[in-house]
């Protein structure tokens, strides 16, 4: 868990067989660059982690929620065939159904004892965006 400002970036909850994660942001961007994060920290250790990788990437969802899912899905299917474990986001465009961001890592070869488990899918299970007191927040369910 770690803090971005004064607000945390995401929190694991507990939930049967699978991993969740609630995020927070303080708008849409942030969400999706926290949800990221949150998926690769749990998956890996990114604490003091440097990068060497950088590379654009683009996703199309129908709706807010799907196009989180496909986000996180693109990260997920990159890490299991390029073995990189990203650790920075940064969003350059965000619309209702499109995304395109900047992503920072590195290869998984050096840093296979940062693994911590295998994220098999992310789930839509409960999945749905929500605003409350200016801050957005969405939960996030992992198969592991």
């Amino acid at each position: 868990m770690l803090k971005s400002s004064s607000m945390e970036r995401y929190e694991q909850f507990p939930h049967t067989a699978d991993i969740g994660i609630r995020v927070f942001g303080k708008d849409l961007k942030e969400l999706f660059e926290n949800a990221a994060y949150g998926m690769f920290d749990t998956l890996s250790d990114l604490e003091g982690i440097t990068t060497s990788i950088e590379e654009v990437i683009e996703a199309d969802g129908d709706t807010q929620e799907e196009l989180l899912v496909a986000w996180l899905d693109e990260l997920l299917y990159r890490f299991c065939t390029k073995e990189i474990i990203y650790s920075k986001f940064e969003i350059l465009e965000l619309s209702e159904n499109r995304i395109k961001a900047k992503v920072s890592g590195r290869p998984v070869a050096a840093n296979r004892n940062r693994l911590k488990l295998e994220i098999k899918a992310i789930t839509y299970a409960d999945l749905k965006i929500k605003k409350a007191e200016g801050v957005y927040q969405v939960e996030i369910i992992f198969d592991v």
